[in-house]
């Protein structure tokens, strides 16, 4: 069957398998070829994603369970689409609701579930940082007792070890607290120490999840029955495996997945950085960050943005480049939500030092290690399975950038050199884990830090994006376009998705500011006369000006805008925190963006219209070139119509189903639906060309040509839609975008 477009659906929030049956007319109406489903697999009680897995042997029954599922799929597969699945090999939830973990506080590392999760035993019971306040004050205050081989700590029941229970049921002083909690396999301690006494490998810094050693085959077999029993029953026909830097070792794990399901494609969340190449794994592909971060390089004017970058420096002081950004952030969260990570890499280090009888320090290792990973500049290597050239390349100019921190290199060199090499248990020990760290801390340094922080241009601080680069050249477009066709055709080419900052149309109204910065300035001028203006860093004031712009018009914008600030400033971690919130600081912020909207909506500015028309050919033109870029278009729910989002939770609102189905005529709405049906229709008409055919890019027109025809979209003032497919004509550049098919040239 052609690959011709996924369209990707997020279950729960009141979506469940039934429901999104009632909608695949639709969906295949569109033209898409695959229906791409977030998680199904049984997850946390309210759970709205799916990715903290508590029993992946079976479906949620919340959406339907197995019968459910097999439904969907059997209506899916009658209207001609095929079935994705995304699946959480690296983690599952670590609570009182996974039966596996469970089993694992009470029978330790004897568990018959005591391989699957990835604990480190030798630090001791497990920590279960789950309280408010420590189990002996909690004892004090009569809210710890004991019954049917149960510890219940306020809301918490916890099995006890077989034969340690109490001969008698009820409250237990502080004293027989301790002696008992002594005794168990598990150590409850107060929130706010998790930093300090972490036990288990995490998800990033979300201590609510615990790693899975799926790199044993045994565990691999276990946390996969249910996804391969549904593949081979012909229910699921592809698979998205998430955070795929995760693993122990990424390329091993998708041998084994691809060997056992050699019919089945695979694509993997996977977050490439400037002139890094995906690995030669055996995957159809990414999930297409880097292709949607490249279509936003080509959307975005370079002199336009200059005056951008000159506008924003000049109202806030700012100076520097964003990886300057990134290095400090990856110094704060090193000490703070990575603390954790770093201490269990010194312990290893320590290790590996004792084997060998190397002389050093905690503080030596600290230090060395610390600044390794400040240095690293991707999310990760892949040395498990040996040091290839380039990964060695990698680690020792890291090394040499973070030399230029200390006094003495000799650690930092001999941690490098002990990584590559790998050749003892503690050495490959030491390797795995600072390979898996490295993308928890780019992740919530350049993502979740720096990302809210560097705010000139928010088009740019998008996942798998670089702040430092928001343009882009001919030639770096081409490059990218014949990587893509030779090595990874079938990767998938997204403009939004459950994980990007900001949805598309979002995103095109903001680069709307580099094709006119006149009308940005006059706006942001204007903005400035608003109440507490004065009294508001004015790089935050950015933040929220582009936050506003970017959805402006769209329903509930002002509460929306105002409720994504409180996520914006708190992971800035500049003024207010997850962990310490400051409410008025924050209140400040809301109500300064609020009002921002409230002129918009009352005045409706010129300046403001004229942005929003240029973002809707902006829109466009991003549609047009992801229908014809090399790899299958992925369309986020609602995608069809207009996508005005901002970062999770408000990009996991549910569409409109039913104005979906019924899509106006006219205005943006009307041109973005006929667009993409025109687009996937034409897809649809010559898969092999779309599969297979060259892709030229000459700075406004893609061309994609075989030996059958070709099709051109062109962007641009001076695009012409006679006679094309369809076409949008609108006032100035680059508003008008054609497409147009033709036989191939002589």
């Amino acid at each position: 069957m052609s690959r011709i477009a996924t369209y990707r659906v997020q279950l729960r929030g009141g979506l469940d398998f039934a429901a999104l049956e009632g909608r695949l007319d639709a969906i295949a109406a569109l033209g898409a070829s695959h229906l791409y489903l977030s998680p199904i697999l049984t997850a946390a009680p309210g759970s709205t994603h799916g990715y903290d897995v508590t029993d992946p042997t079976t479906i949620e029954a919340g959406l339907g369970g197995r019968g459910g599922f097999e439904s969907l799929s059997r209506a899916a597969q009658a209207r001609g689409l095929r079935v994705i699945v995304d699946i959480v090999p690296n983690h599952m939830a670590f609570g009182l609701d996974t039966p596996w973990l469970v089993d694992v506080l009470e029978h330790g590392p004897g568990s018959a579930h005591g391989d699957v999760f990835d604990i480190d035993w030798t630090a001791g019971p497990l920590a279960l940082p789950w309280l408010e306040a420590s189990l002996v004050e909690m004892a004090e205050a009569g809210d710890v007792s004991v019954a049917g081989g149960h510890l219940t700590a306020g809301a918490l029941t916890l099995p006890l070890a077989p034969g340690t229970a109490p001969e008698t049921d009820g409250p237990l002083d502080a004293e027989a607290t301790t002696a008992l909690q002594d005794r168990q396999h598990w150590r409850l301690l107060p929130w706010k120490l998790e930093r300090d006494s972490i036990t288990h490998r995490r998800f990033f810094s979300v201590t609510s999840l615990i790693g899975v050693r799926v790199e044993e085959a045994r565990v691999f077999d276990a946390t996969h029955a249910a996804i391969l029993d549904l593949a081979d029953a012909g229910l699921i026909h592809g698979l998205r495996v998430d955070h795929v830097d995760g693993l122990v070792d990424p390329g091993g794990y998708l041998a084994r997945l691809t060997g056992r399901l050699p019919d089945i494609p695979v694509w993997v969340e996977k977050i490439l950085v400037t002139e890094e190449s995906l690995p030669d794994w055996p995957v159809a592909g990414t999930t297409g960050y880097e292709a949607a971060a490249v279509i936003d390089r080509v959307l975005t004017d370079t002199d336009g943005f200059v005056r951008i970058d000159a506008l924003w420096r000049g109202e806030t002081g700012a100076e520097g480049n964003f990886h300057a950004e990134v290095a400090a952030a990856k110094r704060e969260v090193l000490t703070d939500e990575l603390a954790a990570e770093l201490r269990q890499l010194r312990g290893l280090a320590e290790t590996l030092a004792a084997e060998e009888a190397r002389p050093t320090g905690p503080e030596i290792l600290r230090e060395a290690l610390g600044e390794l990973l400040v240095a690293f500049p991707r999310y990760r290597s892949y040395i498990g399975a040996g040091a290839g050239q380039d990964d060695a390349a990698l680690w020792r100019e890291a090394a040499d950038h973070a030399a230029a921190e200390v006094r003495d290199r000799d650690t930092i060199d001999w941690i490098v050199e002990r990584i590559l090499v790998a050749d003892t248990d503690a050495a490959r020990a030491l390797a795995v884990r600072l390979e898996q760290v490295t993308g928890a801390l780019i992740a919530k340094s350049h993502e979740d830090t720096a990302g809210f922080r560097f705010n000139r241009y928010l088009v740019a601080n998008e996942v798998g994006a670089d702040p430092d680069r928001p343009t882009t050249t001919q030639v770096e477009v081409q490059a990218h376009l014949e990587d893509r066709l030779a090595r990874f055709p079938a990767a998938l080419t997204l403009g939004s998705s459950h994980d990007t900052k900001r949805a598309e149309d979002t995103r095109a109204r903001i680069a709307a500011m580099t094709h006119d910065p006149d009308a940005a300035e006059t706006l942001w001028h204007d903005a400035a006369h608003l109440a507490g203006s004065d009294t508001l860093d004015a790089n935050r004031r950015f933040y929220a000006f582009q936050v506003a712009l970017g959805i402006w018009g769209a329903p509930d914008a002002g509460e929306r805008a105002a409720d994504h600030m409180i996520k914006a400033l708190r992971e800035g971690k500049e003024i207010t925190y997850w962990t310490a919130p400051d409410e008025d600081r924050e209140a400040l912020m809301q109500d300064w963006v609020r009002a921002l909207l409230s002129r918009w909506d009352a005045d409706r500015p010129d300046a403001l219209l004229r942005l929003c028309r240029i973002g809707e050919g902006l829109s466009l033109a991003g549609l047009a070139l992801r229908l014809a870029w090399p790899g299958m278009p992925d369309i986020y729910q609602g995608g069809e119509g207009p996508l005005f989002q901002l970062t999770d939770p408000d990009n996991r609102r549910a569409p409109d189903w039913d104005a979906l189905t019924h899509p106006p005529q006219t205005g943006f709405a009307g041109a973005k639906s006929a667009l993409m049906r025109a687009g996937l229709a034409l897809r649809q008409e010559a898969p092999d060309l779309f599969a297979a055919g060259d892709a030229i890019w000459d700075g406004r027109t893609l061309l994609r040509r075989d030996e059958a025809r070709q099709v051109r979209v062109e962007i641009g003032a001076d695009a012409r839609t006679e006679g094309a497919l369809w076409g949008w004509e609108a006032e100035c550049p680059p508003y008008a975008v054609a497409i147009r098919v033709s036989g191939k040239e002589p």
